[in-house]
Formats: C-alpha cells, sequence, structure tokens
C-alpha cells in the first residue's frame, strides 16, 4: 500500500475526513485499516431513508486518500438516487478498496473487509463492483450475512452484470428513439468503452440487436475475447485513447466514470451518451453543455440500475423472481423517457430531473421533517 495513503488515513475509523473532498450530506463515512492484511476501505452510507445501506465494493488504486474519500462519498450519494428511482426499498452506500486488485488482492485481506462490514450490523450491506468477483464476495460472505451479491450457491442472485448491461440497453433504446422516432438499433454504431462484466455483456446484447460496435479496453485480453466471440459480426477494436474520436451515433461508457469533460466532449461525434458508468459527467457544467449540443444522456443512475434492481428483488419475501425483475428492468426506459420529458419541460438538466423523481420518494419516505432531498452526485 502507497505509503502517503497510509499515513493520509491513519488507522482510527473515528479520523476526521479530509475538508474539502465531499459534502458532508451523508449519514456515515467508516475508514478501516488492517495492517497484518494490507486492507485499507472506506464505507460510506449515505441515506438509510428507505432501507439498509447497499452498495458495491469497489477495488482500485488511488493517487491519494481524499480522491478515495471522494469516489466513495460520490459513489454511495449515486446509490442512494438509483434505489429511490428505481422503487427499491434499499438505502445508498459504497465501499472502495485502496489497492490494485491484480496484486493487491487476497483472501485474508478480502476476509478482513468482511468482517468491517459485519461492525457496521447490517447498516451496510456489500455489492459487487469493479476490482472484485462473485467468488470474491463468497470470501467477504464467510466473515458476514450482510453481502447482497453472492453466487447462486451461496443463496445469492448470481451475476448481476447481465441485469445491469440489459437496464443500459433499455435506456439506450429509449434515447435513440428520442432522436430517431424509432428505438430499433438495427444499423445503429455504438462505441463501447470498457469490456469488464457489464460491457462486455452489453456488447452481446447489442449485437444480437443488430448494432455494429466500435469497442476498446485498457486491458488487451478483453478486447480481444470480445473480438473472438463476436468473430464475423459487424465489430472493431479501437485503441483506448481512440474510442471518443469515433464517429458513431452513441457513445457507451462503461468503465469509470468522469469521463467526459471539456476536452472529452470536443471529440466525441454522437447523438447519444447511455452506458453503465457512474457520475460519466465531471460537474454540471458539462452536461449542460451536452444537452446544448442536442446529445441525449441517459442519466447514469437511473440507467445502470439494473443489477441493484437484481440484488435487491433476490432479498425480497420467496426470493428473487426473474419475471419481476425482467420486468423491472424493461421499465428503465419508460422512465428515462419520463425523466427526458421532465427536464425539457422544467427547462433543467436530465441528472436535476432524475433527482428530483429520486427525492420524490425520499421524502414521501422521510416524513415531515424528514432528511432533506439530495443532490445529483456531480
Amino acid at each position: 500500500m502507497p505509503s502517503d495513503l497510509l499515513s493520509a488515513a491513519a488507522a482510527s475509523p473515528a479520523r476526521p475526513v479530509p475538508a474539502g473532498a465531499l459534502d458532508g450530506a451523508f449519514e456515515h463515512l467508516h475508514v478501516r485499516h488492517d495492517a497484518a492484511t494490507g486492507l485499507l476501505a472506506l464505507i460510506c452510507i449515505d441515506s438509510t431513508v428507505l432501507g439498509p445501506g447497499d452498495g458495491g465494493v469497489r477495488m482500485r488504486p488511488y493517487d491519494t486518500f481524499e480522491d478515495a474519500v471522494a469516489d466513495v462519498t460520490r459513489l454511495a450519494r449515486a446509490m442512494t438516487m438509483k434505489f429511490a428511482a428505481a422503487g427499491e426499498d434499499r438505502g445508498g452506500a459504497k465501499a472502495v478498496i485502496i489497492g490494485d486488485p491484480r496484486v493487491d488482492k487476497s483472501d485474508a485481506l478480502l476476509r478482513s473487509f468482511g468482517r468491517f462490514v459485519a461492525s457496521l450490523g447490517g447498516a451496510y450491506w456489500a455489492g459487487e463492483d469493479a476490482g472484485l468477483t462473485l467468488a470474491d464476495m463468497a470470501v467477504i460472505g464467510s466473515e458476514t450475512s450482510y453481502v447482497s451479491t453472492l453466487p447462486v450457491a451461496a443463496g445469492g442472485a448470481g451475476d448481476i452484470a447481465p441485469a445491469t448491461a440489459a437496464g443500459v440497453v433499455h435506456a439506450m433504446r429509449a434515447c435513440v428513439a428520442r432522436v430517431w422516432g424509432t428505438e430499433d438499433l438495427r444499423g445503429r454504431t455504438v462505441a463501447v468503452q470498457g469490456l469488464g462484466a457489464c460491457g462486455a455483456n452489453a456488447v452481446d446484447l447489442l449485437v444480437a440487436a443488430g448494432a455494429d460496435l466500435v469497442v476498446t479496453d485498457v486491458d488487451a485480453a478483453r478486447v480481444r475475447l470480445v473480438l473472438d466471440r463476436h468473430a464475423g459480426a459487424p465489430v472493431r477494436a479501437v485503441a483506448p485513447d481512440a474510442i471518443l474520436d469515433q464517429e458513431v451515433d452513441v457513445f457507451a461508457p462503461f468503465a469509470f466514470g468522469g469521463v467526459i469533460d471539456a476536452g472529452a466532449l470536443d471529440r466525441l461525434r454522437v447523438q447519444v451518451i447511455a452506458g453503465s458508468a457512474n457520475n460519466v459527467m465531471v460537474d454540471e457544467a458539462i452536461e449542460r453543455d451536452v444537452v446544448e449540443r442536442g446529445i441525449v444522456y441517459a442519466v447514469d443512475f437511473i440507467a445502470n440500475a439494473g443489477g441493484a434492481i437484481m440484488d435487491a428483488d433476490h432479498l425480497r419475501p420467496g426470493g428473487i423472481d426473474p419475471q419481476r425483475v425482467a420486468r423491472k428492468l424493461a421499465a428503465i426506459g419508460p422512465r428515462i423517457t419520463g425523466v427526458l420529458d421532465l427536464a425539457d419541460r422544467e427547462g433543467i438538466l436530465p441528472s436535476a430531473a432524475a433527482a428530483r423523481l429520486a427525492n420524490e420518494r425520499l421524502a414521501a419516505a422521510a416524513g415531515a421533517g424528514g432528511r432533506p432531498s439530495v443532490t445529483p452526485p456531480n
């Protein structure tokens, strides 16, 4: 673990967090350092108005501790909005493990994180996110019952990536229909950035729908797997730094967030942005520029809710109902349409319209004198 991160974090969960890294509107931020296993992790519980905090565990290296704090608080806020807008009775939370999953991840570290989760007594439920696998979640689950994403054999819903990808494609169809008058993806060109679990599943769905694809990933092995699986299909690969320059109909970010800044937007030649990446716009000004350029944007916490919907459904009495999940995933398309309609009527940004949808449900749950509305995670 980089020494600057360790010295910045300190070992106590009660350590004050860096000023300026967050808005302070979350409920709790917990920090855990376990020198024996190398664990340095943060859990942010943004809101429990609708239920216990629930959200994925992301493992990645961060340049600074402040970067990790900013990421986990923004992601937790997005989970609050995601569950609220999707109509699920779960609160918003997120966790990050600081480290490179390729070299720093171990069963001992994951079990230590599981004990961290257990120490919160059910206030936080851990889901799967970038850098971890279903097998990793089972290791975490060996130390705590508060895990929302688990293999089927361990009592979970299994791989949620296909559900996330399916929800994004429903959102993409709604945006395409807004531009071209039909949600048919045949003949549409889509640039997919990121071929991890969600991105690769989205490629499968888009190929089946008749779209032409340009794909990329920083991991060449992932690119090769996708190209081999779709040999003969209209799928071609470009270098990661070239994906923004492709003249396509849809840009689909499936990697980490913050990809669209002023420089990236000037390079994009698209009419739709729809993907699973969280917090894809660096700030509100960029989203405003996107709208002014006539680009239709599927707000991320609406579009990428499929996996969260699937995990929440398996926790319902009686367990997961595949038909109910399919209906909920299909509803993401009309929900995106409703958000865009509201944005047009009110002259507000799509993210603000989506936030209004989520906040109406949060306010109804909180009742009079409840927690103030939540701002979008930009």
